[in-house]
């Protein structure tokens, strides 16, 4: 029987959104949930019934047409027109996990009971996630300004019954679905078109789904950062906790301890060193490594709160009688947050790539290119120049998207996030990251049997040795391209525990 997540007023964390992720629970409404929903929207119907002032979005025009006045027979034709004719994304897809992550996040938004939405609005929402029936929307179309509009309005079209979704994997019509489930398309009430399509779940789900990637491979870079340590013979003094204590950044110290952690009794740390310091990409990895954790720490910050907010407008008060026209939609703080990220964990992969250039030039006692018969061979030369390549790419994806602002909507959005593209090249920057460490990762392993008989420490053995057995040793040239992606996926593979990720 599987495991049921209860949305209520429980804060979402990363360690929550992953649970529920990892094993597969369902989501149910909470009677908390429930009362708080059937409040709002039966306020919202006492308050509109044969009220002619206007209220942005629920008796008006949208955007720059905020002053239309629309007449109470239209209010439902309203709602559906503005899901329709913002349905405009373009680009590639978004990831499935991420619409998935977007359904549990819209979900847990509308549960608070500010929107006014239908219950039943929301419990088709549910049905969908539950069902793994996941709208198809697209990378490109969200300022990250109204909310995620584009993107957020082709996650609602399958509640008309339009639009598509993935199910069963396949692409189908939500048609198709409404009538496979005997479910009928949802008719919109007043204010419900807006409370989907204002909101920032896109954002938030790409910054999610990036964290929890970041944390990951935060980890890993330490790890295989560790191995690049003992393949490149360093000396363990730079990791002494005295030197991180009289400059006490938080990951630093962090960083420090998990290196000495990994290394303990290691064969080649040990060793007496013929080296009196080593590079900079092996000495300071406490200082850029940790530098990096604080800025997921930052990050990770902001999207707690982001997660559990309300994002749309206007906002329905109940005990105040007040229904606000505001901004929560403006994804700025999100924008900010993604750009920091994508900067920090750019820098995991440009230290990664230094690592790995050091043990191919033929330092250390380490043959030319980590190789015997360099010439007749070129071993790892070439895996190098894919890592720089790449680590080149993330330097142009980490320029900022927040510094750009472009007025829509005939100058009524006049200044907008840029966070939805913030997400999209985040998500590509990790990607890329989990590459670069690969490569470095192949390098460190090989170079490490160069060292034998002497061996590295108990942790570091038990971690390559099931590496070892997807990617061999390199004698002689071979297509290197499969090795780099056999240790991409031996790397996606791993599992790490939630407290040693977060903790």
């Amino acid at each position: 029987m599987q495991e049921v997540h209860y949305i209520s007023s429980e804060i979402l964390d990363l360690v929550l959104v992953k649970q529920i992720i990892d094993n597969h629970k369902t989501l149910a409404l909470s009677e908390e949930a429930e009362l708080n929903i059937k409040k709002s929207r039966e306020y919202l119907v006492e308050k509109m019934r044969d009220n002619e002032t206007p209220v942005y979005g629920i008796n008006t025009g949208f955007g720059s047409l905020c002053n239309v006045k629309i007449t109470s027979e239209n209010l439902s034709k309203l709602q559906e027109n503005l899901v329709m004719s913002h349905a405009c994304g373009t680009g590639e897809l978004v990831p499935k996990p991420i619409i998935k992550l977007m359904l549990l996040l819209k979900i847990q938004s509308l549960s608070y009971g500010y929107s006014g939405v239908q219950i039943e609005t929301v419990q088709r929402l549910i049905d969908f996630y539950n069902n793994d029936i996941l709208p198809v929307i697209y990378t490109q179309g969200s300022l990250g300004a109204s909310g995620d509009l584009a993107p957020l309005a082709h996650l609602s079209l399958p509640l008309l019954g339009k639009g598509e979704v993935y199910y069963d994997g396949k692409r189908v019509s939500s048609q198709k679905i409404m009538e496979k489930f005997n479910w009928t398309p949802i008719v919109l009430q007043a204010k419900e078109g807006l409370a989907l399509l204002n909101g920032t779940q896109f954002m938030s789900a790409y910054g999610v789904y990036c964290l929890l990637k970041s944390y990951k491979l935060s980890y890993m870079a330490d790890l295989i950062g560790a191995v690049s340590v003992d393949a490149f013979d360093c000396n363990m003094s730079p990791y002494n906790a005295l030197v991180h204590l009289v400059r006490p950044h938080r990951g630093q110290v962090k960083t420090a301890e998990r290196i000495l952690e990994f290394l303990d009794a290691s064969e080649l740390g040990l060793s007496e060193k013929k080296n009196v310091q080593d590079p900079y990409s092996f000495r300071c990895i406490p200082q850029v490594h940790g530098a990096t954790k604080d800025t997921l720490q930052f990050v990770h910050k902001t999207f707690k709160t982001e997660i559990n907010s309300v994002t749309d407008n206007p906002n329905i008060f109940v005990k105040e009688d007040l229904i606000i026209s505001g901004g929560n939609f403006h994804g700025q703080p999100l924008a900010l947050a993604l750009d920091y990220l994508s900067i920090a964990m750019a820098e995991l992969g440009n230290i990664s790539e230094r690592r790995t250039y050091q043990l191919v030039s033929g330092l250390r006692e380490l043959p030319a290119f980590l190789v015997d018969n360099p010439g007749l061979n070129s071993g790892f030369m070439i895996p190098q120049y894919t890592a720089a390549s790449i680590v080149s790419q993330n330097k142009q994806l980490a320029t900022p998207a927040s510094v750009d602002s472009i007025v829509s909507s005939n100058g009524q959005e006049d200044h907008v996030s840029m966070g939805a593209n913030g997400a999209t090249k985040c998500l590509r920057v990790i990607e890329n990251i989990e590459t670069i460490l690969a490569i470095e990762l192949m390098n460190a392993s090989q170079a490490l049997s160069f060292r034998q008989p002497k061996k590295s420490s108990p942790f570091v053995e038990s971690f390559l040795k099931p590496y070892r057995s997807i990617v061999t040793f390199i004698e002689n040239d071979r297509l290197l391209a499969d090795d780099i992606h056999a240790s991409v996926a031996f790397l996606q593979s791993l599992d790490v525990d939630s407290e040693i990720l977060f903790g």
